[in-house]
């Protein structure tokens, strides 16, 4: 009987030490702060060797390219901005609790066995991790249907913005 009371007690103490760290690790979180525009010239780098496709794990080419980035804030929850791509292309940026968001549609993203392909809607999602540095993901998704398949094509890399000297 002793030894029973010993194993309840020790699995009561568990249980109340995890609820414990379960509290205090889920802390309220508190609103990231947008109030700093960053602007300037940015190496952009999607590391395909971390590619997630569909939820898997799968190599994809990694792409580096050079953003020019101007910004703005109106408040410490209201920035928005532009982002020109030396690949050709343009995109707004909006910040929205601390972290950049750039979206933009990637044509021709999703080759198709008949030859036609599908857009794909990319985005960017970053924070500041540090002076002119920036990490997050970029994921983009091709549209359920696309190539008369029913579920949505979806590759997510690791992405770093790096401001350049």
């Amino acid at each position: 009987m002793r030894h029973l009371m010993r194993v309840i007690g020790r699995a009561a103490s568990a249980v109340l030490m995890v609820a414990v760290v379960s509290l205090v690790s889920t802390a309220p979180a508190q609103a990231g702060d947008c109030s700093v525009p960053f602007n300037g010239t940015y190496t952009a780098f999607s590391d395909g060797q971390w590619a997630k496709t569909n939820d898997s794990y799968h190599d994809e080419v990694s792409v580096t390219t050079t953003w020019t980035v101007t910004t703005s804030c109106a408040s410490y929850i209201d920035c928005t901005g532009q982002v020109i791509s030396d690949a050709g292309w343009t995109a707004s940026a909006k910040c929205n609790s601390g972290v950049w968001i750039v979206s933009r549609d990637v044509p021709n993203w999703e080759p198709c066995a008949d030859g036609t392909a599908a857009t794909g809607a990319q985005k960017f999602n970053f924070n500041s991790t540090g002076p002119n540095e920036f990490s997050g993901w970029d994921k983009t998704v091709g549209p359920s249907g696309a190539c008369g398949i029913n579920r949505w094509l979806t590759v997510v890399m690791v992405f770093t913005l790096t401001k350049r000297e």
